[in-house]
């Protein structure tokens, strides 16, 4: 049950905010567009030959909105809208008058556009400038869509069933889209809905749209469309059967070779249109990609990111606290890189991964589950049921998160969350918090604010005090002038989620960062940003500093994305204990019979402060030939540490592209000198947009493991695709140059969407 201080939290959060819960008004939207309600045959094949299309809405009042917002496009667009009782259809006629210079280089469904030519259309069927949908096309028909998580970040993994078609000519090129109703969540009482319109011309960093405020483009900047009424989802239910077969061999003294036929089964249906229910029946997984491999050189935890389908259906709802989105790595200078990426992260009370996984990353079965997602009025509802099988000494257990929120203010929610249940231990554990977010996009001058305020308790097993986390911050992210955040919050030691995620305990942290950038027009340089980012992490127990960044960075972009930057930085560790640092993967102790084998390098407990500094250079990623590289040294504790990055992407020709990724940290300590080398290549062979084959080689000499994962993935069509994925690991744990096979599995697996 909540404290008495989480019922005070909720009582002065609903008394600021309660006379504003029978009203949500705010500034008119300053365009409007009426949608025609059309009849008539259609082809999604990205010609615009139908003659409906002459009836439909047209839109060509775009402007720029960078590089200089409100200025006159240098391209026109002709944009045509309508919809039926189906689906919302869209057209768009870019013309281009150096038409063979499209940049196009992205043919893989999938793959993300950000260096893309690209069009794109925002929804916002609620009309509550707070959630909505982006779909977008490239001029090779490649589709793109994400859900918007806040107006603040998307969520990119989602994937929704819509059909798009592109194709070029001497004149510029030509996109067409249907976005079913099925597809999108939508209060059918509203005939209004929040709607805007983007266009990028790569080539010379131009980003073109139809409302825009403060460089921004998303579901709170956005006009209304006028005039749905009647769309049909007819049953409102997806059936998608799936089933896999999977053959695994582990190699070594206790090796097993199984194999496995898995079918599967995900339910989703709309009970009503803005209300989604969803059930999983064994739950199949084996397609999912892999990660992307870190090396850890920190105290701390590391942070992947979710990229599995059926918790990334509505996952916007289960947002909280605008941690790790939005929250203190966000902001109109790039973020705030003095925070740890897993710092921004800390006190997540729902981290859908650890789901389904065991406490060392090991697949765990799930046997059903259920999810209830959507909204009410100005409600959001969201609710997860997992039942989750036993693995090793961890009994099946459920678990539950739910989540309420509710929109007030213009642009604000205020909202609870609480999870019941632990699948990584058998112990009990609940966790209950609510948050404030508040947003307004109307500050004089087009200026932007967003604030949030947050707090959480949990409860587990023999534990009891010290199991609070709260926080608050507020940002100014504003993409020209000055821009700044500041963030707070504090982490108990008996704070645990076991639905979350924590990467420090019995801490409060500090984030500071401002900066100015400034916009130049009709010259080489695109801007210039200078700013200052601070992190300060400090222990409950004793007030003092446990970690602490104070840096200062130079940016520079010209008009074709191409950026240098520069960082200094200090440092300040203060250890309480002995930090193993390395262990090679060869270490042995040693012992009476056996001499020690192998290095490990521990830091000793002390207080350490040192200078770094970090320079680096971006090319364009719209070329052929694109790379980043950057250099870091300088003091690392009582030693130095040099650490190289380059990440480099050639595309040959359109069905062809390769990546390679190297890092290596060069680091001398009094204690032992050692290197760490992480790299990959990835190769991408694609036929078509509906085939391709990707292979993805990772290795480093810290695990001295090299994995191998290659994907064969066919998508006939939205809705329906198949896969053929094999994973391979090799360790050379003795270095001696010659990998031995660890593990093996190879996964055939196919699924396919009946719509009703």
């Amino acid at each position: 049950m909540p404290s008495a201080v989480l019922c005070a939290f909720l009582v002065s959060v609903i008394g600021l905010v309660g006379p504003a819960l029978s009203q949500e008004t705010g500034d008119s939207p300053t365009k409007f567009i009426a949608i025609e309600r059309l009849s008539g045959a259609i082809e999604i094949d990205g010609v615009l030959d139908e003659p409906i299309w002459s009836a439909a809405t047209l839109i060509e009042d775009l402007h720029q909105i960078d590089p200089v917002e409100f200025s006159p496009p240098s391209q026109p667009t002709e944009i045509r809208i309508f919809y039926d009782d189906e689906a919302l259809y869209v057209s768009a006629r870019l013309w281009d008058t150096e038409a063979d210079r499209i940049t196009a280089n992205v043919l893989r469904q999938g793959e993300g556009m950000a260096s893309e030519d690209r069009f794109a259309i925002i929804i916002d069927p609620y009309l509550d400038q707070r959630s909505g949908y982006r779909f977008q096309v490239n001029p090779n028909g490649v589709r793109w869509d994400a859900l918007y998580q806040n107006t603040s970040s998307l969520e990119s993994n989602w994937e929704g069933i819509w059909l798009a078609a592109a194709t070029r000519d001497d004149e510029g090129w030509t996109a067409e889209m249907a976005i079913p109703f099925k597809t999108v969540s939508f209060n059918p009482n509203n005939t209004e809905w929040g709607i805007n319109f983007e266009r990028t011309i790569q080539r010379v960093g131009e980003t073109i749209g139809w409302v825009s405020r403060n460089r921004e483009l998303n579901p709170g900047v956005a006009g209304v469309a006028t005039g749905f009424t009647g769309m049909q989802q007819g049953v409102g239910l997806d059936i998608v059967p799936s089933a896999s077969v999977v053959n695994e061999k582990v190699y070594g003294v206790s090796g097993r070779t199984d194999s496995n036929f898995e079918p599967s089964v995900d339910v989703f249906y709309k009970v009503t249109p803005s209300l989604n229910a969803a059930l999983t029946v064994n739950t199949d997984f084996s397609a999912t990609e892999v990660d992307d491999r870190q090396v850890n050189l920190t105290r701390f935890n590391l942070f992947f990111p979710e990229k599995r389908d059926f918790f990334l259906q509505d996952a916007d709802i289960f947002e909280f606290g605008r941690i790790g989105g939005g929250g203190f790595n966000r902001g109109g200078g790039g973020g705030n890189p003095a925070v740890p990426g897993a710092a921004s992260q800390n006190a997540r009370p729902f981290f859908s991964r650890k789901l389904g996984l065991s406490a060392s990353g090991q697949p765990v079965d799930i046997e059903y589950g259920g999810k209830l997602s959507g909204r009410v009025g100005r409600w959001n509802i969201g609710g997860l049921a997992i039942r989750q099988g036993e693995f090793e000494d961890v009994a099946a257990d459920d678990i539950f998160v739910g989540r309420v929120a509710a929109n007030v203010l213009d642009e604000s929610v205020v909202g609870l969350i609480m999870t019941e249940g632990d699948p990584q231990s058998n112990l009990d554990s609940s966790l209950v918090g609510a948050d404030f977010r508040y947003r307004n996009s109307r500050l004089p001058g087009g200026r932007l604010l967003e604030s949030q305020v947050w707090y959480q308790e949990t409860d587990n097993e023999g534990v009891t005090g010290e199991n609070r986390a709260f926080g608050y911050g507020v940002s100014i992210p504003n993409g020209t002038g000055w821009r700044g955040q500041f963030m707070s919050r504090q982490v108990e030691a008996n704070f645990d989620p076991a639905v979350g995620f924590v990467d420090r305990q019995g801490i409060r942290d500090y984030a500071l960062d401002f900066g100015f950038r400034r916009r130049y027009q009709d010259r080489w340089l695109r801007q210039r940003f200078i700013g200052f980012d601070g992190y300060r992490s400090e222990r409950l127990d004793t007030g003092g500093v446990e970690s602490e960044s104070l840096g200062l960075r130079y940016t520079l972009e010209n008009n074709t994305q191409d950026r240098i930057f520069s960082r200094l930085v200090r440092n300040r560790e203060v250890l309480m204990e002995d930090f193993v640092i390395y262990t090679s993967s060869d270490y042995f102790e040693g012992d009476a019979t056996n001499p020690p084998t192998g290095q490990r390098v521990v830091i000793p407990a002390g207080d350490y402060s040192y200078w770094d500094y970090r320079v680096g250079a971006d090319t364009g990623d719209q070329r052929r030939f694109a790379m980043r590289a950057s250099l870091s040294g300088g003091e690392f504790y009582t030693g130095s540490r040099l650490q190289t990055n380059i990440e480099t992407t050639w595309r040959p020709t359109l069905h062809l592209r390769f990546g390679f990724s190297y890092q290596i940290n060069d680091i001398e300590l009094p204690y032992g000198d050692f290197a760490v080398r992480l790299s990959s290549l990835r190769t991408e062979v694609v036929l078509s947009s509906t085939l391709s084959w990707v292979n993805l080689l990772q290795y480093d000499n810290v695990s001295e493991t090299l994995g191998i994962n290659s994907r064969l993935h066919w998508v006939p069509e939205a809705g329906r695709e198949g896969f053929v994925v094999l994973n391979r690991s090799l360790s050379d744990r003795d270095k001696n140059g010659s990998f031995t096979p660890v593990s093996a599995d190879m996964a055939i697996k196919f699924s396919y969407t009946f719509r009703y």
